[in-house]
């Protein structure tokens, strides 16, 4: 008996509904999405309102400014995601996965900001008189885009004929041949060709042009210089990342980058060093040290949390240990120990000291599992702040100055080079932050360097195998509690490293500054939100997701006292839509995701 098997549908004839969320032919709404796009493009270019008392310089006809820059990036996205919806040859690179998805998000992304923008002028300025032609404009045509696009269809997987409730893959494997290819064809129609192997030199070109937009992306948003502005960019970025993500571009860079990853953490590395260049001044350089030190930390609690799967909620206490040990030997006048060690003694010191920290409290804590573990190192976290707390002389000994803190540590000194100082390089002045940069850099290449290592390596392995399910570990003849206390003690280690740099940044390392949960980063709940957020087990998560955490919070002062609900509003949202982190791994990509979704994410994304 044969069983009769009907070709699979092809890309251009999707299974699932065909139905937009509007009445309108979706041939109409790909024109009125278009139209749109270009008349909003147009409307950037004329005033918005008549008074300069709207930051960002509004009433100039012909040259946009402030968040009419965003807007006008945002419509020439849409436009452009729109003539690839049209099938204009030469724009299919443009949304391998297909344009309709991408331009709804794309049009969301200039209705919004735009919006945004318009209701802003309004609210400040006390009304709808306050708008020039050009604002009326831009917040029809943008809305005019935005109804077109949600008239496009949305394409979902047929139903396992013989389980209409069956959304998933695994379900319907063991099918006949027939519901299998079905069903096989309705997964594959809305999902990103695979990408022909370009030449070496081109793929090292897109990582090129994929490194300069991330620096000019980033150099942006931390040097916006008004509230408005920072929010119609986190607007604009957060749907035009949602964008290219549905148009399949994202897949497709990470597919490269993972074929030339050597080349893409050097050229990431190199970008990251030209962004103090791009200042004029240490006011955003200062910004960039912090991140940088928060990053460090959370790639080494990535290490004990995303490759170990030991949930560490007094990390930080790792962090403000080195901090200490390198601020007690580097020639603090308030030092109880009257030494000057120089750089890298002090900087072992603090490795060391936190490494010894990290055995200690491990051995006895890390024969536990899940929830207990996770409050045994809560309390060790504030054991560790009470305690330097207390060793003020009064309370106990005399070591860390009690409240008051080890204070007017001194700037360190480099082969020569006093980071302390301004230099001139090439004809730019570098200044203090911007030093400290740089050798937080190296820093971070070093801690990079060790996950790298560690991940791929026996130990690495053996990480993961605990990770996944340590009683299998166990019976395969891994050694749990030593594997579990050397991921403790290399996460401790990495973390006092970044502590040394931090106590000279600062100049003062106080006990407040290692909280569980602060008002400001770094402490042990910003860390793991970083780390969860960015991507557990990856390189490049723990970074973006660090960076996000410290960025945004500085950013949302003027919020006051709704800073922290703005805050968490967001990470609610993207934990919702993204659960697997900006930068997933694949195991995680697939953990969150139906495995309907699974063939468009086996390619190795990279770490």
């Amino acid at each position: 008996m044969t069983t009769q098997t009907t070709a699979p549908k092809t890309p251009s004839t999707p299974a699932g509904s065909a139905a937009g969320l509007i009445g309108l032919p979706p041939r109409l709404g790909r024109a009125l999405a278009t139209g749109g796009g270009l008349l909003t493009i147009v409307s950037t270019f004329l005033a918005w309102t008549w008074t300069q008392d709207f930051p960002g310089d509004l009433t100039i006809n012909g040259y946009p400014g402030g968040l009419q820059v965003l807007v006008l990036i945002s419509a020439v996205l849409t436009t452009l995601l729109g003539l690839a919806s049209h099938g204009v040859k030469g724009l299919g690179w443009l949304a391998p996965a297909g344009a309709d998805a991408a331009l709804k998000f794309a049009a969301l992304a200039t209705f919004a900001t735009a919006w945004y923008t318009v209701i802003a002028i309004s609210v400040e300025l006390g009304g709808l008189v306050n708008l020039e032609p050009g604002g009326f404009l831009v917040a029809v045509t943008s809305l005019a885009s935005l109804v077109g696009a949600l008239a496009l269809p949305f394409q979902r997987p047929e139903p396992d004929p013989l389980d209409p409730d069956a959304g998933r893959v695994e379900r319907v494997k063991h099918r006949s041949a027939h519901t299998w290819e079905t069903v096989k064809a309705a997964f594959t129609a809305d999902r990103p060709r695979p990408l022909g192997k370009l030449p070496a030199y081109a793929e090292i070109l897109i990582i090129v042009a994929v490194l300069a937009v991330s620096l000019t992306v980033f150099t942006y948003g931390i040097g916006t210089e008004y509230d408005e502005l920072f929010i119609g960019f986190l607007i604009t970025a957060g749907f035009g990342f949602a964008a290219l993500s549905k148009s399949g571009l994202i897949v497709h860079a990470s597919q490269i980058t993972s074929r030339h990853q050597n080349i893409t953490v050097c050229g990431a590395f190199a970008t990251a060093a030209l962004f103090p260049f791009t200042q004029t001044d240490d006011q955003y350089a200062t910004l960039g040290v912090y991140i940088l030190i928060f990053a460090t930390v959370a790639l080494g609690l990535n290490i004990v949390v995303g490759l170990a799967g030991l949930l560490d909620l007094g990390y930080v206490a790792f962090l403000g240990v080195g901090a200490y040990a390198a601020a007690l030997v580097s020639g603090s006048p308030s030092s109880p120990i009257h030494v000057h060690f120089p750089f890298w003694a002090a900087v072992l010191v603090g490795a060391l000291a936190s490494l010894v920290f990290g055995v200690l409290i491990g051995a006895p804590t890390l024969r536990l599992r899940g929830d207990y573990l996770a409050i045994v190192t809560l309390g060790f976290g504030e054991i560790f702040r009470i305690t330097a707390n207390n060793l003020d002389g009064t309370s106990g000994p005399d070591i860390t100055n009690g409240s008051n803190g080890i204070s007017s540590i001194p700037n360190l000194k480099i082969l020569g080079w006093d980071l302390g100082a301004q230099h001139d390089v090439a004809g730019f002045t570098i200044g203090r932050f911007a030093n400290y940069f740089f050798l937080m850099l190296i820093i971070t290449a070093v801690v990079v360097l060790v996950f790298r290592r560690s991940g791929d390596s026996r130990i690495g392995r053996a990480w993961v195998a605990i990770r996944e399910d340590e009683t299998a570990a166990l019976a395969m003849g891994i050694n749990g509690f030593r594997v579990k206390l050397i991921a403790f003690a290399v996460g401790a280690s990495l973390a006092g490293l970044a502590g040394t740099v931090q106590a000279h940044v600062t100049y003062t390392v106080t006990p407040e500054q290692y909280y569980f949960a602060g008002p400001v980063p770094p402490n042990s709940a910003f860390l793991l939100a970083a780390v969860v957020l960015g991507g557990m087990g990856t390189i490049g998560g723990p970074l973006i997701g660090a960076s996000l955490l410290f960025l945004i919070p500085n950013k949302l002062q003027f919020l006051g006292n709704y800073q922290l609900f703005a805050f968490g509003v967001a990470l609610i949202l993207l934990m919702r839509f993204r659960p697997e982190g900006l930068v997933p791994n694949r195991r995680r990509q697939l953990e969150f995701h139906d495995e309907a979704e699974a063939p468009a994410v086996l390619g190795k994304t990279g770490a």
